[in-house]
């Protein structure tokens, strides 16, 4: 089961990755047209690497379809071949194209938009649903196959009792390539528009023994450059055989799965942080980290008493050098109290010995001074002559 997955790189580097591989990209849009993000939710536009098939010239696409699907009941003896006699013979070499499509398939003989309900139930396709030559995938799978490219899926584990709590794995490909997965694709144009939706769907399949303990089912994994995905693609094959049917395998190479953040789980969640393993180093949401940041904030020289500053060392610095001490602003308001205590203080009592001393003095007689006036000459005179 696949009903989430990341593709958090741009357009440009999928067409890249394809072509380094080996495989042909004749066009491709802006990068803009194709969700860039790490929780890739049904209903949002991604990656889709197909053949282009020209449109037939002479009548609709519900048409041809139509007749295709009358074919498909006729006996065998009067099918010349698998093609349909009115679509122009194209001897080129196929082109191929990455383009933009809405994942949840909608039939091209829809009327009218569906609901997001209904839409649900076509972002996947069961490859056991395909075997047989009915029901609403007959059309696609016979000329609409397709690859969807991404760069893992998510799964949730059941734990607990009732399987309450669910767990997100991420599987990738053990590589780091980008993983591609069969699905098939269709363009619907509704009543009274012109306009054309292309979308798509994801091929499903049972589980691999890697990835049993996750759940039962898988999306069809395929290598690039592989020749079953060169059958897969081949526009040439119109008719579904046991050669197609048999590619829809459980995937034999390596994956890499691991718990990452249940954060994944809101769709409107997104952190390339949800492709890392959530007991990894790397996550920034990691527990591990989330201690030791605050183990390193508790020894931090500012936070300590006994150990200085660098503003401290600097002010030490500077009064050796004969320059003037700046005081912090705790020593500032020590001594800024320190001088109103001195200003409020009750003076102490005197001791015995001062006490006795300003006593003597007290009661020691003092002479007063003469405020006569001094004699003036005349009067010294006569005080002369009287004696």
């Amino acid at each position: 089961m696949c009903g989430r997955y990341a593709l958090g790189v741009r357009l440009a580097y999928i067409q890249q990755q394809l072509q380094e591989h080996g495989m042909q990209v004749d066009e491709a849009p802006d990068d803009d047209e194709v969700r860039e993000t790490y929780n890739f939710a049904p209903g949002s536009f991604g990656a889709v690497y197909r053949a282009d098939i020209a449109d037939p010239h002479s009548r609709s696409d519900r048409d041809t379809e139509a007749h295709r699907e009358r074919r498909e009941d006729l006996p065998e003896r009067e099918k010349h071949d698998d093609r349909d006699t009115n679509e122009p013979v194209d001897t080129k070499q196929p082109k191929y194209k990455l383009q933009s499509m809405k994942w949840g398939l909608i039939p091209f003989w829809t009327k009218r938009q569906p609901d997001y309900g209904s839409m649900l139930r076509t972002i996947n396709c069961r490859d056991d649903s395909l075997i047989e030559n009915r029901g609403m995938w007959t059309s696609m799978k016979q000329r609409k196959r397709c690859i969807v490219i991404c760069q893992g899926f998510y799964e949730w584990l059941k734990k607990g009792p009732g399987g309450k709590e669910r767990v997100p794995h991420f599987v990738r490909r053990k590589d780091g390539d980008l993983m591609c997965f069969a699905g098939l694709w269709d363009c619907v144009r509704y009543e009274n528009t012109d306009e054309k939706l292309y979308t798509y769907t994801v091929i499903t399949t049972s589980s691999n023994p890697y990835l049993k303990f996750l759940h039962d089912r898988m999306p069809v994994i395929m290598d690039y450059g592989s020749e079953e995905m060169k059958t897969w693609l081949d526009p040439s094959r119109k008719t579904w055989s046991k050669e197609l049917q048999s590619i829809l395998k459980p995937y034999e190479g390596e994956l890499e799965c691991y718990p990452v953040s249940k954060e994944v789980g809101k769709v409107g969640n997104n952190s390339p942080d949800f492709i890392i393993p959530v007991n990894s180093k790397e996550n920034k949401s990691n527990i591990a980290n989330f201690f030791a940041n605050a183990k390193a904030k508790e020894v931090s020289p500012k936070k300590q008493s006994g150990i200085k500053g660098e503003k401290d060392e600097e002010r030490e610095d500077t009064a050796e050098h004969g320059v003037k001490r700046e005081h912090s602003p705790d020593t500032a308001s020590a001594n800024d109290e320190s001088k109103k205590a001195k200003i409020h203080q009750v003076p102490a009592a005197p001791s015995p010995q001062k006490s006795k001393m300003r006593s003597a003095t007290r009661n020691t007689p003092t002479k007063k001074a003469s405020t006569s006036k001094p004699p003036d000459g005349s009067q010294r005179i006569t005080n002369f002559f009287k004696k």
